[in-house]
């Protein structure tokens, strides 16, 4: 019997299933603000916690957004 530790073998985890257990067992959320799955309002509400936190999105080829 071949023993891998968690995430290093055996079946490759999709990234919604990486995400839930970031959530469940670490407390982290990772979001796109392009989930379908979320409202305009969540998504609205993800973006702002994102600036906050991390300042505004860089576009046009890195150059910040004012």
């Amino acid at each position: 019997m071949r023993w891998h530790p968690r995430g290093l073998g055996g079946e490759r985890r999709s990234p919604d299933q990486v995400k839930r257990e970031g959530w469940r067992e670490q407390g982290v959320l990772a979001v796109s603000v392009e989930d379908g799955r979320l409202t305009w309002p969540e998504r609205e509400l993800v973006r702002q916690l994102a600036e906050k936190l991390y300042g505004k999105q860089l576009r046009n080829g890195g150059n910040r957004d004012d």
